[in-house]
């Protein structure tokens, strides 16, 4: 009971950093979302290789999960929604390739004999952009070579401290983001030296900041998922406490009970001899 306590103290401090985490970074993604769907809107057909849909022979899945467990339905919940997935593909006649972020997915899918192309660890508890960098270059990387036709991410969308949902998130290729009103007015840019060299920088940092903005809701996620595991595990501990308590003071009573009993049954023998 005092090391789930203690467990579930931590994740409570530790859910309030995420929480800022996620906010601070909110602006840079808003900015870059309204970029890129400016730039979309006045580029006059610009295209880039990474906004290109093609023909899926290959579908590359991402599944992140936490690098420890004591976290309730946090793994098991997009473990079984990308499992799902990857079967429903290869039943479609669709190759998988699967990437994992964090030891939980990692393992269940090893222990299952699924092929994994690239694990990363040590990312989920505190994510940086450097970890965000890392992941995206690797799946740039086997996305423009045509080794992986698209990459779908299961990861749990941060909504409350008590709700959190596991999602499925097209990654690759990138969906420039609509207009909520046809009305809106977008920014008006002039290119240089052209739009399809703007999009050659602004695409891989809109990717990173998309992957780095996943991994800082499934840390939130998977903080707040074992703060309400960790509670739910010091409340019956200490219910199993009174119960084990209770049950030890009647043992103990109908103890003494029965040696008064057997005193007083020997002081009547006596008096009665």
């Amino acid at each position: 009971m005092k090391i789930t306590r203690a467990m579930e103290l931590i994740a409570t401090s530790r859910i309030a950093k995420a929480r800022v985490r996620v906010a601070e970074s909110q602006p840079y993604t808003d900015k870059m979302n309204e970029v890129i769907r400016n730039l979309g809107a006045g580029s006059s057909g610009a295209s880039h290789p990474l906004l290109e849909k093609r023909p899926v022979s290959t579908a590359g899945i991402v599944v992140v999960s936490s690098d420890r467990g004591l976290a309730g339905g946090y793994n098991s919940s997009v473990i079984r929604m990308a499992e799902h997935h990857i079967h429903d593909l290869r039943e479609d006649g669709i190759v998988v390739r699967l990437y994992t972020v964090g030891e939980k997915a990692k393992a269940y899918f090893a222990y299952r004999n699924f092929k994994i192309e690239h694990a990363w660890l040590g990312v989920t508890d505190t994510p940086g952009y450097g970890d965000a960098r890392m992941i995206g270059n690797t799946l740039l990387e086997d996305y423009e070579s045509e080794e992986v036709d698209s990459f779908e991410v299961f990861t749990t969308r941060y909504v409350s401290a008590l709700t959190q949902k596991p999602v499925q998130w097209e990654l690759l290729p990138i969906e420039p983001p609509e207009f909520a009103d046809e009305d809106e007015l977008s920014v008006s840019y002039t290119f240089e030296p052209s739009a399809e060299a703007i999009l050659e920088r602004l695409l891989p940092r809109y990717l990173e900041g998309t992957i780095f903005g996943m991994l800082l809701e499934a840390s939130a996620s998977e903080h707040a998922a074992r703060r309400r595991a960790m509670k739910a595990a010091t409340e019956n501990a200490e219910e199993l406490v009174r119960l084990l308590t209770r049950e030890a003071n009647q043992a103990r009573q109908a103890e003494i009970t029965t040696e008064i009993s057997e005193i007083v049954g020997g002081a009547e023998a006596l008096a009665g001899g």
